[in-house]
C-alpha cells in the first residue's frame, strides 16, 4: 500500500504473495521507465531515476528488468514508452479522503477500473479538488536505522532541510518539502545513513482517525484499486491509532 502509512497487512498466503510481488515489480518497472523518458538514462544525472532503480533493487526486480526498463524510458534501440498520469478523487468507506495516481498508456481503462472498483467497495468518486486540497506534495525519505540512531538522522536530515522525522518500522520516516528532497536524501548518504526509499507522495494535512471495522473497508477498497495494472499509487488521509492496528494485525494470525 502507498500513502503515507505507518502500518500494513502482513502474512499473506504465499499465492497472494506472489501475486503482489508481480505487481509491485510491474509498478517499479513503470517508475523506472517514466523517470528515464523525461531525465534521461544517467542515474548520476537523474535522480529521480536513481531513486527508482534504488527501489526496484531493493524489492528484487533483477537488474536485467531495469536495464530494459531504462532502455524503453529513454528510447534507446528503437522500444519506447508514453505514460500520462490521471489523478482521481474519492471517498473511501468511514469519509476517508483518497487520492488515486494512475500512470497508464489507456485512459478509459483506467477510469472504468478506478471507478469499478471504488463503487464496488463502498466509496464515491469525487470532483476534482474536492480532495485534494487536503493534501500537499512532499518528498517522504525512509531512512535506515542500521548504524544510525535517531538523533544522527535527525542532525543530518533537519540540517539539510527537512521538516520531520518520525519513527518507522523500517527505521526512520523523513519529511521533506518534495523540492528538498533529493539534497536531503543526499545529506543522509554523506553522513552515512543508508535509506530504503526516497518518493515523492501525497500527504495529507488533517488525518481521520477511523476504528477496525472502517480500516478493513479502506483497505479492501485499496486492495481492488491496486489490482489494477493502471494504478500506480493510493494516498489517504487515514490515521490509524496503535489500538486499531493491534486489532488489524490480529485478522492475519
Amino acid at each position: 500500500m502507498s500513502g503515507h502509512s505507518k502500518w500494513a497487512t502482513t502474512k499473506h498466503k504465499k499465492a497472494v504473495i506472489d501475486a503482489r510481488r508481480a505487481k509491485s515489480w510491474a509498478k517499479l518497472i513503470k517508475n523506472i521507465e517514466v523517470a528515464a523518458r523525461l531525465g534521461g538514462p544517467d542515474e548520476s544525472g537523474n535522480p529521480t531515476l536513481f531513486d527508482a532503480v534504488l527501489k526496484a533493487k531493493k524489492t528484487s526486480v533483477p537488474k536485467d528488468n531495469i536495464d530494459r526498463a531504462i532502455k524503453r524510458g529513454a528510447g534507446i534501440g528503437g522500444e519506447a514508452v508514453d505514460y500520462t498520469t490521471i489523478m482521481y478523487e474519492c471517498y473511501a468507506p468511514g469519509g476517508v479522503a483518497m487520492l488515486i495516481e494512475c500512470l497508464t498508456d489507456n485512459k478509459n481503462r483506467a477510469a472504468a477500473e478506478v471507478r469499478t472498483a471504488v463503487t464496488r467497495n463502498g466509496g464515491n468518486m469525487a470532483d476534482p479538488g474536492s480532495v485534494s486540497f487536503n493534501f500537499e506534495r512532499k518528498g517522504v525519505i525512509v531512512a535506515s536505522n542500521e548504524g544510525a540512531s535517531e538523533d544522527d538522522v535527525m542532525l543530518a536530515a533537519l540540517e539539510a532541510g527537512a521538516l520531520e522525522v518520525e519513527p518507522h518500522p523500517q527505521g526512520f520516516e523523513v519529511i521533506t518539502e518534495a523540492s528538498d528532497m533529493v539534497a536531503v536524501r543526499t545529506a543522509l548518504q554523506e553522513a552515512g545513513i543508508e535509506y530504503e526509499s526516497a518518493d515523492a507522495e501525497f500527504v495529507a494535512n488533517v488525518k481521520v482517525p477511523v476504528d477496525a471495522e472502517t480500516a478493513r473497508k479502506v483497505f479492501r477498497l485499496i486492495d481492488a484499486l491496486e489490482d489494477s495494472d493502471d494504478v500506480q499509487n493510493v494516498f489517504t488521509n487515514m490515521d490509524l491509532t496503535p489500538e486499531v492496528q493491534a486489532e488489524l494485525e490480529q485478522d492475519d494470525e
